[in-house]
């Protein structure tokens, strides 16, 4: 069942009615009423652009990022839809932190409010390296609507890899 791999953890009545949806075709289009805007955030460039309004209007605090980009490379079906790294540079006697948020090219093409969910959730990394309560309660802060949007994605990359 597709479903089950998408939505473990989730009750099994709510994985049944995704899984029905999915069956009778109509997950795509519970999706398009859900989830219906675009977004224009095409680039690498708009991309940096559109994170660093988001971490200036709630991580102002945060260090700063050195790269924000799309990434081709990470796989989906290896549960990397976004990365946040950090890594220590030497320059000198000094040693630097680089900061980097990746996010899957899938999300070119995905609804805003997937692609904003994703950001806030590589966001929240910047204080939170772990997933725990804190974590979540910071990707609620940013977005309020943070474990809908989550549950819709699952629903979203369910339906991407086996459309009816």
């Amino acid at each position: 069942m597709l479903a089950a791999r998408y939505l473990a953890g989730y009750p099994p009545e709510l994985i049944q009615q995704a899984e029905q949806l999915r069956l009778d075709g109509r997950l795509a289009d519970h999706l398009a009423r859900r989830l219906p805007d675009r977004h224009a955030v095409r680039s690498d460039t708009a991309l940096f652009d559109y994170v660093q309004e988001l971490k200036a209007r709630h991580l102002r605090n945060a260090g700063p990022l050195n790269f924000v980009g799309y990434d081709a490379k990470l796989r989906v079906l290896q549960q990397a839809l976004g990365t946040h790294t950090r890594r220590t540079q030497v320059q000198g006697a000094k040693l630097r932190m680089r900061r980097e948020i990746r996010v899957a090219t899938l999300f070119k093409e995905a609804p805003a409010a997937l692609l904003r969910m994703i950001v806030v959730h590589e966001l929240a990394h910047l204080r939170e390296l772990d997933h725990n309560k804190a974590f979540y309660q910071l990707c609620q802060h940013m977005e309020p609507e943070y474990f809908q949007l989550e549950f819709d994605l699952r629903l979203y990359l369910m339906n991407m890899e086996n459309p009816q």
